[in-house]
């Protein structure tokens, strides 16, 4: 599992490292069951502190996608399919909200906005 931490990112490091564990998890790099390194592991091989680490892994516990036994380690959940969809739509609906958001700053009409999501959304398919 490979992990990058970006200095100039504006997100935090335990979120980068946070966001990266999940998309591993969520496109199925990481499987159901499968360990993932010691937090000390990680820390170290990250350059970060263990502190940071143990914040992306208790926020990755809390919302469903890992599990820790004591003694043993942290390990991916088994994920369930419709709550891959419902997150997956919260982000969707966070990100065109901040999307929305920024086209009323700059004077971009709905339509305006709705000819870019087809045309964005045509060209991925």
């Amino acid at each position: 599992m490979q992990i990058i931490i970006s200095n100039q990112s504006k997100e935090p490091i335990y979120k980068q490292i946070y966001d990266q564990i999940k998309k591993h998890i969520l496109v199925n790099e990481q499987s159901a069951g499968e360990s993932l390194p010691s937090m000390r592991q990680l820390a170290k091989s990250l350059d970060v502190s263990v502190i940071t680490t143990k914040r992306a892994y208790e926020e990755l516990e809390k919302n469903g996608f890992i599990y820790s036994v004591v003694g043993k380690g942290s390990f991916v959940s088994e994920q369930n399919n419709e709550m891959i969809k419902e997150r997956k739509r919260k982000v969707i609906e966070e990100q065109l909200l901040t999307s929305i958001q920024n086209s009323k700053e700059i004077g971009i009409s709905l339509t305006e906005l709705k000819e870019l999501l087809t045309l964005l959304y045509r060209e991925e398919t």
